[in-house]
């Protein structure tokens, strides 16, 4: 079934058709509106627009949306920060436009979703897809379909607090998080943790780009940062195999993109394991930056099944 997905983000929303067999026929980007609720969900109309206008099914082309931040399952509402909708029932809003309501799920769980229906997590019972980007978040699937959240969030692990043994032989500081706690493996693991982690060992401003090119030729002092963030990463991936135990954990999001991530992720992990517990595949993700459109659109198609 021909169908269409929106992944919202906090600079761009980005639209996608897809073909019977979830191959991206053509995708559309626009900027994210960040000053004005009507602005925002105007552009949201747009980009449904052009997929229905593309298509050439109208109103009946499946559409779903995927958004960072929380789903509230009973009011609809969205918390999510970067944008200007948190607080609102986007998907009420945007029905007032466009003369239907489409279903709306975390990026994560888009992301998990996809990846395990003829992405990096196929033929695994249970995938949890980690994303570690800007910020660090995860979604569950078990047997390809998403499971239900009582909050309607995602697995929230980016902001699972990082045990003192981590910490303290490493002689880090408790970074404060956007969130309001402190020491959230957010802070560590993300794309701006590696920074901060350069900057805090090396005294100087640094980008993560900058380290994983740096390390990458040969670089002692960046190889080493990137060393202590790999390990520092294998913690969140005991975190989240002692909670869910899956068969399988699909990374995403830019440091995905390191090269070597999983073998450079594996082996601390390996030495992490609880007692003869084995370690879940590491994959990283197939689809890429067409997975939370995708998995948003694999969503719509079944709420029609």
């Amino acid at each position: 079934m021909i169908c269409g997905g929106i992944d919202i983000g906090g600079t761009k929303i980005e639209a996608r058709l897809f073909s019977d067999d979830l191959a991206t026929v053509e995708m559309r980007r626009i900027a994210t509106p960040k000053d004005s609720l009507s602005d925002f969900i105007d552009a949201l109309a747009e980009q449904v627009r052009w997929l229905e206008q593309l298509s050439g099914e109208a109103q009946s082309l499946p559409i779903g949306m995927a958004i960072p931040g929380l789903i509230d399952a009973q009011t609809g509402r969205a918390f999510t920060s970067n944008l200007p909708a948190s607080g609102h029932d986007i998907g009420l809003l945007l029905s007032n436009g466009i003369a239907r309501r489409l279903p709306l799920m975390n990026d994560c769980q888009a992301f998990a979703l996809s990846e395990a229906n003829g992405g990096a997590g196929e033929g695994c019972r249970s995938v949890v897809g980690l994303i570690m980007g800007t910020g660090v978040g995860a979604g569950l699937t078990i047997d390809g379909r998403l499971t239900e959240r009582f909050n309607g969030s995602a697995l929230e692990v980016g902001h699972i607090g990082i045990p003192a043994h981590v910490l303290v032989p490493r002689d880090l500081p408790i970074w404060p998080c956007g969130c309001g706690k402190h020491g959230c493996f957010e802070q560590y693991v993300s794309g701006n943790g590696l920074a901060a982690l350069g900057s805090h060992r090396l005294g100087r401003p640094l980008k993560a780009e900058e380290i994983v090119a740096s390390a990458m030729s040969g670089q002692a002092d960046h190889m080493a940062l990137l060393s202590e963030w790999a390990h520092i990463a294998a913690e969140l991936l005991l975190i989240i195999q002692l909670g869910h135990d899956p068969d399988c954990i699909v990374l995403g999001g830019g440091l995905s993109g390191i090269p070597n991530v999983v073998p450079m992720l594996e082996k601390p992990f390996q030495s992490l394991l609880l007692g003869e517990m084995r370690m879940p595949f590491i994959r990283t993700a197939i689809h890429g930056d067409s997975s939370g459109a995708r998995g948003a659109a694999i969503m719509a198609t079944r709420q029609l099944s």
